[in-house]
């Protein structure tokens, strides 16, 4: 089996407009959705191996309580902020297991997901999608329609 859960990262904070984008932080609404959503994803019964995050700052936080409640640690890779969808598929493959969390960004998170949704998503701000193939390895991951897909929203 085959899994690939999809995380944009939670609401950030605006508020220091001379932050670098990579440097905001979390807001409350964002320090709150990201623990629910983990323990409603763990609820569902989704545990992965491995948990990537972009080093952004607000990517890690929501990564930190996804890994929180998955009992993993979370593994940060620079190359995931502001990644397109071939790098974060491929990123996930990389990984060796077969059951790989990437907390990342939009636009590349959306497009991922509409790929492999084969229909258009918008992730909203720490929207979860799980992928799920029963059969198969990372290969077939692009070229085969997933078993199972869901979309969760906080």
């Amino acid at each position: 089996m085959i899994q690939l859960i999809l995380a944009r990262h939670a609401k950030s904070d605006w508020a220091d407009e001379g932050l670098d984008d990579h440097d905001r932080p979390l807001n409350d609404r964002g320090r709150r959705d990201a623990p629910a959503m983990a323990r409603r994803v763990v609820r569902q019964g989704v545990r992965p191996e491995v948990l990537l995050s972009s080093t952004a700052l607000r990517a890690r936080q929501t990564a930190e309580a996804f890994g929180r409640a998955f009992e993993v640690d979370v593994v940060e890779q620079a190359d995931l902020y502001l990644a397109d969808p071939d790098h974060l598929l491929a990123a996930a493959r990389a990984a060796g297991v077969d059951e790989v969390m990437v907390v990342a960004h939009d636009p590349g998170m959306s497009a991922l997901v509409s790929r492999l949704a084969d229909r258009d998503e918008r992730l909203v701000t720490c929207a979860v999608a799980v992928f799920t193939w029963h059969e198969g390895t990372w290969d077939d991951v692009d070229a085969t329609p997933p078993d199972e897909y869901e979309l969760l929203t906080p």
